[in-house]
């Protein structure tokens, strides 16, 4: 595979990227962000998931058009309500951010400077922040190089009582030994020379208590952005370790539109991030194995319909090892054409079962080893020794 580079604009345009786009067809990719970034690390495995991920495949169209839709995400309505209350806590410079963050970190904060990164000049609160659009001829790696100068800067600033709040950094992070950029909410400087990743969700905290799945997914994207931001004040010679560990999520109290919010620490979420991200295979890897004519390009009309076949299709997704497990179904847009591929399989039962029955991946065969009507192969003989086991009790308890 051609490693060779070249720029177009200030884009580095690499061998991969060519390769990348010949899987992807011609159309603009989908953008990495924490929530994709998360999926990916929880199942490391899984290629196939890597490799669509990378080039930016349209995965939901996809799935639809090969008759496996996916059955997750947000509707529009909740779309639309949680950027409404995004722009609600950020409004006028960020006042009620400020407010929310004297009240979690104890600190009396007098004054904020609210920094939009498309934009070089800062708006104080209580004043409204102006924003500026940068266009959309800006590459990702000019945005990249501009938050890096200002929240560098911001790294070298004294302590004082007062905060400098971020808006629309963006940060870089290679996955698969891929960069890729990602925008957080936002990030707030705090008095005592510390970054502080805002996390806004639009599910509500309702007596007190949010839904436990929500907050670990939010907390799980969090992750994503510290691991990136302190990246990024590493590359520019910073501590990063003055990227806190805790996280301000913020969400709607009760069933209003009034911020409340906590501190979440994702130490243990960076554990597991950092282990799985080293655990992926690098794409250059993966897409070398790939034949040279493979395609997942829908090739939409003038109307924007697909005109390949699902066949042609769903025999492309065929030729990328794909590593169903049953948490799939929460977090990836082909998991219902991938149970679908797994039948008959042990991963489709789950990951404890695969890991306990190591290299039998069929359930007949599993079957026949616990009935003792098939031998064991070489690496089979603890797995049928556990199964007959397991047969036997199940027998005796059913007598």
């Amino acid at each position: 595979m051609p490693d060779s580079t070249e720029f177009a604009g200030t884009e580095r345009v690499t061998g991969v990227d060519r390769w990348l786009q010949r899987l992807r067809g011609a159309v603009a990719p989908r953008r990495h962000n924490a929530r994709t970034i998360a999926a990916l690390t929880g199942n490391p495995g899984c290629h196939r998931r890597a490799v669509l991920d990378a080039a930016g495949v349209d995965k939901p169209r996809l799935a639809e058009h090969i008759g496996f839709p996916a059955r997750f995400g947000q509707s529009r309505f909740a779309i639309t309500r949680g950027n409404a209350f995004e722009a609600q806590v950020k409004a006028d410079g960020g006042v009620e951010l400020l407010r929310l963050l004297r009240e979690r970190l104890g600190r009396p904060i007098p004054y904020a400077a609210f920094t939009d990164l498309d934009d070089d000049q800062p708006a104080s609160t209580p004043e409204p922040a102006a924003t500026t659009d940068t266009g959309p001829d800006e590459s990702n790696e000019q945005r990249y190089e501009r938050s890096q100068r200002l929240l560098s800067a911001a790294a070298r600033e004294p302590a004082s009582g007062d905060a400098v709040i971020f808006d629309h950094p963006l940060l870089r992070l290679r996955v698969a030994g891929q960069p890729v950029y990602l925008e957080p909410d936002l990030i707030a400087f705090r008095v005592d020379g510390r970054f502080h990743v805002v996390e806004i969700k639009s599910f509500p905290v309702i007596d007190g208590q949010a839904d436990p799945s929500k907050v670990s997914a939010a907390a799980i994207q969090a992750a994503v952005y510290v691991l990136a931001m302190r990246q990024l004040l590493t590359d520019a010679g910073h501590d990063p370790e003055i990227v806190s560990h805790d996280v301000l999520l913020v969400c709607p109290r009760d069933f209003t539109n009034e911020p409340v919010a906590a501190l979440v620490d994702v130490r243990k979420q960076l554990s597991t991030l950092r282990r799985q991200l080293t655990r992926m295979a690098r794409v250059e890897e993966l897409v070398a194995a790939l034949p040279p004519d493979l395609t997942f390009d829908l090739a939409p009309d003038r109307d924007g319909r697909p005109t390949r076949s699902p066949a042609a299709l769903t025999t492309a997704l065929d030729v990328v090892e794909a590593r169903y497990a049953p948490e799939c179904l929460a977090s990836c847009e082909l998991a219902f054409y991938c149970r679908h591929e797994a039948r008959g399989h042990t991963g489709a039962l789950g990951r404890s079962v695969r890991e306990e029955l190591g290299g039998v991946e069929q359930v007949p065969t599993v079957l026949a080893l616990a009935n003792g009507e098939l031998a064991p192969a070489e690496g089979q003989a603890e797995a049928a020794a556990l199964l007959q086991a397991a047969a036997r009790l199940r027998a005796e308890a059913l007598s």
